[in-house]
């Protein structure tokens, strides 16, 4: 029982009205049928990409919920993305079914802190654990008592689960069983090694709930195993949610089968070498494109399984990275990489599935990022936030099924030595050099034709409007 109980019945009713109200309003209802849609096979024959439109206007259930996240796999890293050397048919298919965003952002540059962003749909710079970029010991963490996409739709009447990587805190304080998720199986830290399980501080690093669980295999499989059990399971009448965040294609660059590689750098590891994990003398293009065509075939298993329970039709499958791609990715046209508040540091890609709802075949250049989906997922599933923790997402559940226009907003980043914020197609940013810069992204996504000295007004606009929203947040310690 965490500590914000004494909200829980005042957030039950919101939840059992929000249940009602949000049915209503995005077209949601337990016992519709939800609409008809073509087979499976004629979806992924279907034409090329047109511009998305909101017209499978029916009523369904409220979906299941599988969200899957790459580890540092770059906006371009995927064939449908427009890598030239990486092949993944599994998540091109998964684009054809559903719809393809190529304006979409990570809520940060790094591991932990995007994970914020989607647990608690808020920048992180709201919450203490939030500041660091990423977690790296046990001093920080996502306290219990904040509430979560897990736990709000836990307590709308979800069944929740967590497979894969937290990297939210470390035990004894922090866990994903005590943030709302009713299960969880996979690493507590930011990266391990994939055969071995040894973390960044040597420690063993694979658990089930709160207890070690022993299995020396190749941790991609073993997480692929466990989410296809998942959705295979019989659920009953609830809906669920798995988080499904795998830590591949993530140093160190070990691929299944690279066993000598993988003894290698944990026998670094037992040394004590503590930047052995990085494997920063490891690792090829080739390797990378093994790893990330892994994930591929990896995410192709979970599909096939949810496509054989039957629960296809009526399940929302989200795809994206946690952050831009690392020193292997094909990140062209975009500049900068992981931990940069340049496009290759926050675009990703983003897939989003819902056969029931959504017609496939579909592109949307909408800007949207991680924090977006936390609102959207909570509105189809008919809850809201707790009005103590306010969201910091908009809901995109209008522009998905009701076809509304997207309102014009700000996107904002914080990290420490960077700031950006993106208003339609202008970005300002400003990097480690400190110069303010101003970038039209409609014609220039490289970021290459800086524009502060011709528009010094929108220049001066967007720097304000950065500021105004990081004096809101809590300071970096130190």
């Amino acid at each position: 029982m965490t500590s914000y109980e004494p909200n829980l019945s005042r957030r039950a009713f919101g939840g059992a009205v929000g249940a009602t109200a949000a049915a209503a309003a995005v077209g949601l209802g337990a016992a519709a049928p939800a609409h008809a849609a073509p087979a499976a096979e004629d979806r992924d024959a279907g034409p090329q990409e047109r511009e998305f439109r909101a017209d499978r206007g029916s009523r369904s259930r409220r979906p299941n919920i599988l969200f899957i996240l790459g580890d540092d796999l770059g906006w371009a890293d995927l064939s449908s993305y427009g890598s030239p050397n990486i092949k993944t048919p599994n998540l091109d298919r998964l684009a054809r079914q559903g719809v393809r965003f190529t304006d979409a952002y990570s809520g940060s540059a790094t591991c932990s802190p995007t994970r914020f962003s989607l647990y608690t749909g808020r920048y992180p710079g709201r919450a203490k654990g939030g500041l660091a970029e990423p977690i790296a010991d046990k001093t920080v963490g996502l306290e219990p008592t904040h509430p979560t996409l897990a736990s709000l739709l836990r307590d709308s009447g979800y069944s929740t689960a967590l497979i894969g990587k937290w990297h939210c805190g470390y035990l004894p304080d922090y866990s994903p069983t005590k943030s709302g998720w009713d299960e969880f199986f996979g690493n507590f830290g930011g990266a391990l090694e994939y055969y071995s399980k040894l973390g960044l501080g040597g420690e063993y690093d694979l658990y089930e709930g709160d207890a070690e669980y022993k299995d020396l295999r190749y941790y991609t499989r073993i997480v692929t195993e466990r989410a296809a059990a998942y959705v295979s399971r019989d659920h009953g009448d609830k809906p669920w949610l798995l988080n499904l965040n795998f830590t591949t294609p993530h140093w160190p660059w070990i691929a299944d089968g690279d066993t000598e590689a993988s003894a290698e750098v944990t026998r670094r590891i037992k040394a004590g070498d503590g930047r052995a994990l990085w494997h920063q003398d490891g690792g090829s293009i080739e390797k990378y494109k093994q790893m990330v065509e892994d994930l591929d075939r990896s995410v192709g298993e979970v599909l096939k399984a949810l496509k054989r329970s039957g629960q296809e039709e009526d399940t929302l499958v989200f795809f994206s990275s946690d952050n831009g791609g690392e020193r292997f990715s094909h990140n062209w046209p975009l500049s900068g990489n992981k931990a940069s508040l340049q496009e290759g540091g926050i675009r990703v890609p983003n897939i989003v599935r819902w056969p029931a709802r959504l017609d496939g075949g579909q592109v949307s250049h909408v800007p949207v990022f991680t924090p977006d989906w936390t609102a959207t997922l909570l509105e189809l599933a008919g809850t809201r936030a707790n009005p103590a923790y306010p969201l910091d997402g908009v809901s995109l559940a209008g522009y998905l099924l009701r076809g509304e226009k997207p309102a014009e907003r700000n996107l904002f980043w914080r990290v420490r030595g960077e700031r950006a914020l993106r208003r339609g197609d202008w970005k300002y940013y400003r990097g480690k050099t400190g110069r303010d810069q101003l970038f039209n992204l409609a014609g220039d996504i490289r970021e290459q034709a800086d524009k502060a000295a011709l528009e010094p007004a929108r220049l001066a606009e967007l720097r304000s409007a950065w500021e105004k929203t990081d004096a809101g947040l809590l300071p970096y310690p130190g």
